[in-house]
């Protein structure tokens, strides 16, 4: 079998930046959601971890070469999430990630999930560099410079909104 069919595979996912937030696109599928059609609350941390590897993707931060070299990568240090409306089954949600605060070691981001104008989740997320042995570890100077080109200091125009209001 040839490998001219392989020239038509869907690329996988990614998303894009609208100025210095990234944006990132997906669609609530079932096995996102509880019995009662309603996304269960530890899948937006899933998404929030998707949206901010495409982030570094898209900033050309190759984590899997840092490691695989013994640089180091980045790890989740500390979450803070607040849970304002719920997805269901079938939403187009999009996670907005915007970097708030660039340091020596960590850097923090804020997250969105949201539908629309409806903010659904938002969360602060810190992520600090690590040694492979899991030691703190100053990040690549190229990434905090990455980091610095989209460094937000002033939050988005959305409001919580009643279920179902758009």
């Amino acid at each position: 079998m040839s490998d001219d069919h392989l020239s038509t595979d869907p690329r996988p996912q990614s998303g894009s930046f609208d100025g210095p937030i990234h944006r990132y696109a997906l669609r609530v599928f079932y096995e996102d959601t509880d019995a009662g059609g309603v996304v269960y609350h530890a899948n937006y941390i899933r998404w929030f971890e998707r949206a901010r590897s495409d982030l570094l993707d898209l900033l050309d931060i190759d984590q899997r070469a840092a490691l695989e070299s013994g640089e180091g990568l980045y790890t989740v240090a500390e979450v803070n999430i607040r849970y304002l409306s719920p997805a269901r089954l079938g939403d187009a949600v999009v996670i907005d990630t915007e970097a708030v605060q660039v340091g020596r070691v960590s850097c923090t981001l804020r997250q969105t999930a949201r539908r629309g104008k409806i903010r659904l989740a938002e969360a602060m997320v810190k992520v600090g560099f690590i040694s492979p042995e899991g030691r703190p570890r100053r990040q690549p100077e190229a990434w905090q410079q990455a980091f610095q080109t989209i460094l937000q200091s002033s939050s988005q125009d959305l409001q919580p909104g009643p279920e179902g209001q758009e």
